[in-house]
């Protein structure tokens, strides 16, 4: 443990949802639901407005509309989320070479190589605001909460004590102290099925945790949660911040709103996933030798099939074919909710950088003769566009033929609606400018 308060946890408040607010004029101080739209969909994120209603993350939309009918329902945005989030994390780089994102809304950072006086409350107080100012600056008005610790449980405790836009310092050795009152579930590991067990033990606050010997634990839970449990219960937590994470995977999924039953519309739709695999792989230099196919029923069911290559490889049509192949060994007569593409067991090379396989890949199959999918150019909730009179704005929603937008953006008021046929050529969905 250490002897002085010196982990910082940031986690931007409410993020997707704080870039809506931020980005359309109109949804400031406003209900905002970002997540999937359809009956299917779930919350990613909810603003602080709409969660007065109950709404929360992992909460189906469903459920969400009946809490908070008012709120604006969009589609997530991740090219803003990314881009925000890199301006974020630069910060933090500022501050110490060691930064280790957890997400695109939240990191730990190690202030130990940060240029501080002294790590007294006020030196550490006084650098964690003028963080928290930057950040504000840097991302056109967004709020963090930051918690500093001994570690990083205590720290990412601690973030959540004062939220929104909260500083919380959790100084050496009042850190049982301030875990005892707490329910079991602050602490990393303890979910629901956890959670259970150990209310059916008796134990139910973390003060209770602690008074349960190691061994009891262990018989409870198992040998390593078990004794992961004893460590934490009494704030002893030496895991480093790790600034650089190996990425173990790269896969692109899709749900639908519409049970899928044509087979040879899901294999179009799971050749164009392994393209884009293949394109996030080449951009990070990786390549994989694992490809794994996700599917999921009509029934909820979720089957995962994957096959292996003797040498890795980042070529889409390579990937697609196999993920066609996984895909050609179901029993999809039911209906598919979710379709996925991944790939593992990645590499820094590619067999033809080793061997100069000079292999063409034009010779695999065309992905582009795949059938194209249906409604190409659907407008959703959130989305982007531009309008060749009316200029940029994001579609507020559609149907029966007629898709309203509001013509805003961050640097503008409020914006006026305009109610477009679906099939106006002059709007068209913006993408940011690839640098």
């Amino acid at each position: 443990m250490r002897p002085e308060a010196s982990v910082t946890h940031l986690d931007l408040d409410a993020f997707f949802a704080s870039v809506e607010q931020r980005d359309q004029p109109s949804l400031r101080g406003q209900p905002v639901v970002v997540g999937g739209v359809g009956g299917r969909g779930v919350v990613s994120t909810a603003s602080y407005e709409a969660r007065k209603y109950g709404v929360r993350s992992a909460m189906s939309t469903r459920e969400a509309r009946s809490r908070c009918p008012h709120a604006a329902f969009l589609n997530p945005r991740f090219h803003a989320y990314r881009d925000t989030s890199v301006k974020v994390m630069e910060v933090l780089r500022d501050v110490s070479p060691l930064v280790e994102p957890l997400s695109l809304d939240e990191a730990f950072v190690d202030l130990a190589p940060a240029e501080l006086p002294s790590y007294d409350d006020g030196d550490v107080r006084a650098l964690a605001e003028e963080v928290r100012a930057r950040v504000h600056d840097v991302t056109g008005g967004l709020t963090a909460s930051v918690g500093i610790g001994t570690s990083k449980f205590i720290a990412k405790v601690a973030s959540e004590l004062d939220k929104p836009d909260g500083l919380v310092i959790v100084t050496a050795g009042s850190e049982r102290e301030l875990l005892r009152p707490m329910h079991v579930t602050v602490i990393p590991g303890v979910g629901p099925a956890t959670s259970e067990r150990l209310r059916r033990a008796g134990i139910s606050t973390v003060a209770d945790l602690e008074a349960v010997s190691e061994e009891e634990l262990v018989r409870l839970l198992g040998k390593a949660h078990g004794h992961g449990l004893f460590l934490l219960a009494r704030a002893q937590d030496d895991r480093p911040v790790v600034p650089e994470r190996e990425t173990k995977s790269v896969s692109v999924e899709g749900t639908y709103d519409t049970d899928l039953t044509d087979r040879r519309l899901m294999e179009g739709l799971v050749s164009r996933q392994a393209v884009s695999v293949a394109e996030r792989l080449r951009k990070s230099g990786l390549s994989g030798r694992t490809i794994t196919l996700k599917v999921r029923l009509h029934d909820f069911t979720t089957l995962s099939r994957s096959t292996t290559l003797n040498a890795p490889t980042d070529k889409g049509p390579e990937i697609a074919r196999l993920a066609r192949g996984l895909l050609g060994d179901l029993d999809l007569t039911g209906g598919v909710r979710l379709l996925g593409v991944g790939v593992s067991g990645l590499a820094d090379w590619i067999q033809d950088d080793l061997f100069g396989d000079d292999h063409d890949e034009d010779d695999d199959e065309p992905v582009d003769e795949l059938p194209d999918l249906p409604d190409q150019r659907t407008w959703v909730p959130g989305m982007d566009v531009e309008h060749d009179s009316h200029g940029r704005g994001w579609v507020w929603g559609a149907g029966r033929g007629i898709v309203t937008v509001r013509f805003e953006t961050a640097e503008t008021p409020p914006g006026p609606v305009r109610s477009l046929p679906t099939d106006d050529p002059s709007l068209t969905p913006w993408r940011p400018p690839t640098t």
